[in-house]
């Protein structure tokens, strides 16, 4: 099957040139002495306070990757991104959370967490799970290690880790890791730059304490199209792109050979408002051209999948998630954010999750390879029918191919007459979720941690609330 290309290998190409231009010529923001002295110790200069990067140093850090990474679990589950296979992962770090019973949203709090990270781990298309919501019953200083602290004890899929600002949240994050095997092999974190090309001092400590631990790290850049970055889908992926790589030569100058998985969060501003927006069909495109752009470096690429402006379970969070996951998943994406978002990121539903898994299902179809070889042709199975010999049902062939997965069977989409369809209530796809996600939550149970393993975790936190919390 023939790859979605948004851009030319040439444009891709000159995408590239952009970028070598963007980090030598005007540079980023980036004040902190350590970093800077590692930067300059490997031929990078300083420029009116910003860091220039030559290209030749670039080129040798992208040189350093791996091209495929692996993410363990304590289940023994693990994923390999770069392999050509597509994952998923929901939304991490959401707000509110929607109620698929009341309609109603309200603010996300610790169980929050727990449940839905119970929900994804029974979700057999939720490929790797990262800490759903931004509990606001936690102090934010807590936030982050709360959250992957209270996801570890239920799942046993690889469980990516949160956000990070600081060194300390990086360290703690390791040390509850190690808690249930080996950092290196089952923990991920990530660092999102300030948009435009700037890395304040706590981001770059953390980035090459990170580095200093050998853990996996996705850089993730945020920018919004016509705000932080420029309107035009080209500069500003060539600018997400200088971003990403500024974060890669800091990393592997401080640990060469470290996993990196090419992350890109580009949204677009909403010209009417100037807000930044998940839902539009650009923040599709703008996925599949970061696609390629990573994949031209050989790297592993996670970007935004299910994403949607919508506050509801409704028609235009339907369209919008389909066509944002469907145009990079056909471009190539290793790996698919975004199962459970709503509302540009801000709350996320335990209905959606359940819907988007069905979808998940289905970007799964449209990626799979279908032949046009002798068998399914068809050509004798056609000829017979018309001999009046079987029917189309009474086919060995039509049995295979409905064995093979041909045609995609669905649990929560209606497929039935009105009939049957009033008979069974009358319930949307939405309600339809909004029950299974009920039962799934009153049902599905993991394999807890032992005694040991939760006083160890405390441990971590009251360690973290005495370094982090400041009375």
């Amino acid at each position: 099957m023939e790859k979605f290309s948004l851009f030319s290998e040439r444009e891709v190409e000159a995408i590239h040139q952009a970028t070598l231009r963007i980090l030598s010529e005007t540079g980023v923001c980036l004040t902190h002495p350590k970093g800077r002295e590692i930067l300059t110790g490997a031929g990078a200069t300083i420029k009116n306070e910003r860091v220039l990067f030559p290209p030749d140093l670039v080129e040798a850090c992208i040189r350093k990757c791996p091209q495929r990474i692996t993410i363990g679990s304590r289940g023994g589950t693990v994923k390999t991104l770069g392999d050509g296979s597509l994952n998923f992962h929901n939304l991490g770090g959401a707000r509110d959370i929607f109620d698929g019973r009341t309609g109603r949203h309200r603010s996300a709090m610790l169980q929050d967490i727990k449940d839905a990270t119970r929900l994804l781990d029974a979700l057999p298309n939720c490929s790797t799970i990262t800490p759903f919501f931004t509990p606001q019953d936690i102090p934010g200083g807590l936030m982050s290690l709360a959250m992957y602290r209270h996801a570890l004890p239920f799942t046993t899929k690889p469980l990516q880790g949160p956000g990070v600002q600081v060194a300390a949240e990086a360290r703690f994050a390791v040390r509850m890791a190690e808690v249930i095997g080996s950092p290196v092999e089952i923990l991920t974190l990530s660092v999102s730059p300030v948009s435009p090309l700037t890395f304040p001092d706590h981001e770059v400590e953390a980035i090459l304490e990170i580095a200093r631990l050998g853990i996996t790290f996705a850089p993730l850049p945020c920018p919004t199209a016509g705000t932080t970055a420029p309107f035009s889908i080209a500069g500003a992926i060539a600018q997400q792109n200088a971003e990403v790589l500024a974060s890669l030569v800091l990393v592997e100058l401080v640990k060469p050979n470290l996993p990196i998985i090419y992350c890109g969060r580009l949204a677009m501003m909403e010209p009417r408002t100037g807000i930044s927006i998940w839902g539009g069909v650009e923040l599709g495109i703008a996925s599949a051209g970061t696609v390629q752009i990573g994949h031209r470096y050989g790297l592993p690429v996670n970007v935004y999948g299910f994403s949607t402006n919508s506050h509801t379970l409704d028609i235009q969070s339907g369209f919008e998630r389909a066509l944002n996951a469907a145009l990079p998943a056909l471009a190539g994406a290793d790996e698919l954010s975004g199962i459970g978002e709503m509302e540009a990121g801000v709350s996320g539903s335990f209905a959606q999750m359940v819907a988007d898994n069905e979808l998940a299902a289905s970007i799964h179809q449209l990626r799979r390879e279908f032949y046009a070889d002798g068998d399914s042709l068809a050509v004798e199975v056609i000829a017979a029918v018309m001999n009046g010999t079987h029917n189309f049902l009474g086919q060995k062939q039509t049995m295979r191919y409905l064995k093979s997965g041909e045609v995609l069977l669905t649990s929560l989409a209606e497929r039935g007459s009105w009939e049957t369809w009033e008979k069974g209530g009358r319930q949307s796809m939405a309600e339809r979720a909004q029950v299974e996600a009920e039962r799934i939550l009153a049902e599905h149970q993991v394999t807890p941690l032992d005694d040991i393993q939760e006083m160890e975790l405390d441990d971590v936190m009251q360690a973290a609330e005495r370094e982090l919390i400041k009375s």
